[in-house]
């Protein structure tokens, strides 16, 4: 039951990342469906970095410096993410472009990135697999805390995860504290609920706009890089990456909207998406059925939510809406 509980938050970790990004870009009142994209330029930004330190140093695990193995890829997860949000942001807050059929389009040329740089990858190492090992930089990823061993039960349930599990958690709670307690994110939330309003009121309304979709993209980058690094051991191969992206987007229903909300969701998802592993172990023949299980609890939440029409449960009232200035 250890095994499957460690399991289940090591798939919920991407879709945490991705699922807090999606929420400050969408309290901007812009749908970002370019995440799965967006993640998965993360994912091979990442192991591309990974990739040329780990051969500057000879493929030697002695040459390489621990800090320098994890902060490449991370700082190319980040860039290649962020940048991916800026394409969005340029054509749907500069240009007005239709932010659904952006969103795709994203995400399409972004997996098509992925892919052909994996592949570029791939030739480059001559592997008889078509995939990349980087398993000397996932060691670093996922050291665990040197204790963690000694305290039994305790200490795989709760101090045997690679830092990345444990910072999605706190860029959770980060987001969830801007949003609702500072400033920043009253200005963020009121440029999502009516950014006519919140350009009266003197809020610069391109700047937030801008601002939330490439930090919330640079946030949702690194799921795809915890996804190789730590839950695939450092292994990349082309549309390997599944449903993650989709999933996250599903959650930020799921959680209404706050972030905070999406710490227990992504669990949840990634137990719900770890009991078909678990049920093909036990010889369980349905257990295809459960793949639907998280798309299925959202759509119940979606439900009930819209039943009950309080509006701290809703979207922001602009989300998806172009904003024209000269209509104000």
């Amino acid at each position: 039951m250890i095994g499957y509980i460690t399991r289940a938050i090591l798939l919920g970790v991407p879709m945490l990342f991705g699922a807090t990004g999606e929420i400050l870009t969408e309290k901007s009142g812009h749908l970002n469906l370019g995440i799965p994209g967006i993640m998965y330029v993360g994912a091979i930004s990442g192991v591309s970095g990974a990739f040329l330190y780990e051969n500057s140093c000879g493929n030697v695990v002695e040459n390489m410096n621990p800090f320098l193995a994890v902060f490449i890829p991370f700082i190319c997860a980040i860039l290649g993410s962020a940048v991916m949000g800026l394409i969005y942001s340029f054509f749907t807050v500069t240009l007005r472009a239709n932010q659904n059929v952006t969103g795709l389009a994203i995400t399409t040329f972004g997996i098509g990135l992925g892919n052909f740089f994996g592949a570029s990858l791939i030739k480059l190492v001559n592997s008889d697999m078509p995939s990349i090992a980087l398993s000397k930089t996932s060691n670093f990823f996922c050291t665990k805390l040197p204790f963690a061993d000694d305290l039994g039960w305790f200490g795989e349930l709760f101090l045997s995860f690679d830092f990345l599990t444990y910072l999605s958690v706190i860029i959770a709670i980060i987001a969830s504290f801007v949003l609702s307690k500072t400033r920043v994110g009253l200005n963020l939330r009121a440029v999502g609920e009516s950014p006519a309003t919140a350009d009266a009121a003197g809020i610069n309304v391109t700047k937030y706009k801008y601002f939330a979709t490439c930090i919330g993209s640079a946030v949702a980058g690194l799921g795809g890089l915890q996804y190789v690094m730590a839950y695939a051991n450092g292994c990349w191969s082309n549309d390997a990456f599944g449903d993650r992206g989709w999933m996250a987007i599903a959650l930020v229903i799921f959680a209404l909207w706050k972030p905070h909300f999406a710490i227990a969701g992504a669990f949840l998802f990634g137990a719900l998406c770890n009991a078909n592993n678990y049920l093909n172990g036990l010889g369980v023949e349905t257990q295809e059925l459960f793949k639907m299980l998280p798309y299925v609890v959202t759509i119940i939440v979606l439900i009930f939510t819209s039943m009950r029409k309080k509006r701290e449960h809703q979207p922001p009232a602009h989300l998806g809406l172009p904003y024209f200035r000269e209509e104000r």
